[in-house]
């Protein structure tokens, strides 16, 4: 099994930047006083898409050759990869079929067929999202692009972490959420190709903390019925994604759903800016883990800021 490297997630960033926003990097003096360190947000909930799966969609869109592109590409996600790969494939003429768990956010539903994607809708279980997948693959000849387990997107995830470290000197500490674990991998790989001595940490609701389980255990666990309200961390490790975060990564922190709602309100309040609950995972770890950040410089990937403004939990 082929593993990413730092090299690889630079050549993806030259494949993508003339397609991705490179997104800003925001500070909060209210919230450094708060936790009592330095926080630097890499916010891609202003990425194309509203989220940072727009980086991973475009390199593993343009790395395929044009031969296979012609039959469209497929895959399933609860809603910011499935927007994602939809607009990745429009700008490059390519059709996109995507596999939605019934429970999406309606909002996340909407942005995918926004974008020119042909949905279908199954039960909210990776078995069914696969099922769905493999159906559409055989009857149309698409070729899958995984929203994780997936060499090229995992490349494309890293380069949120490249722009923020080459922004930011001499972090401490980077913390990104973990659901497929395909932003913690390519975070992990960037950060720790840059950096040896930075601690890289993952975030994971407690609810939903196969990842956590897998990490301390040493054995891939897959989730189980996980429920909460970061509806972008329902899915489970791969077997790619568990290889490069047990090589690459620290450690990971679970956070409770009070933690998670929160962070989200404190950042909605403070920054002004609207995140979603799987990127509050990030600043909850530090919430839930003063000692650990105390003093220090701490890289934050708010990964999307797609939410459903009909079901706010504050």
């Amino acid at each position: 099994m082929k593993l990413p490297a730092l090299s690889d997630i630079q050549a993806a960033y030259e494949r993508i930047s003339p397609f991705i926003h490179q997104t800003p990097v925001l500070t909060s003096r209210q919230l450094n006083v708060i936790f009592g360190c330095e926080l630097f947000f890499k916010c891609e909930n202003f990425q194309k898409v509203g989220a940072f799966k727009f980086r991973g969609a475009t390199n593993a869109v343009l790395s395929l050759p044009a031969e296979k592109r012609k039959a469209g590409v497929v895959t399933h996600s609860s809603g910011n990869h499935a927007a994602a790969l939809a607009l990745a494939a429009s700008m490059n003429g390519t059709r996109p079929l995507i596999v939605m768990p019934l429970s999406a956010p309606s909002i996340k539903k909407e942005a995918v067929a926004g974008y020119g994607a042909e949905i279908t809708f199954c039960e909210p279980t990776l078995r069914a999202r696969e099922q769905a997948c493999r159906a559409i693959m055989e009857k149309e000849g698409a070729i899958l692009v995984h929203p994780y387990d997936n060499f090229d997107i995992i490349c494309g995830q890293g380069t949120a972490a490249l722009e923020l470290m080459q922004e930011v000197e001499h972090l401490d500490a980077i913390v990104a959420p973990v659901g497929g674990g395909g932003l913690m991998s390519g975070t992990s790989v960037c950060a720790k190709g840059l950096n040896p001595g930075i601690s890289v940490i993952g975030a994971e609701p407690l609810n939903a903390n196969d990842a956590w389980k897998s990490f301390k255990t040493g054995v891939l666990t897959p989730s189980v019925n996980p429920l909460t309200i970061a509806d972008g961390l329902l899915t489970s490790l791969s077997e790619l994604t568990f290889s490069v975060i047990r090589k690459n990564v620290d450690d990971i922190f679970t956070v409770s759903e009070e933690s998670i709602i929160h962070s989200m309100k404190l950042v909605w309040e403070r920054m002004k800016i609207i995140i979603e609950p799987s990127s509050a995972t990030v600043l909850a770890v530090v919430r839930e883990n003063p000692e650990f950040f105390r003093g220090k410089r701490v890289g934050l990937i708010i990964s999307g800021g797609n939410v459903d403004l009909t079901r706010l939990p504050f």
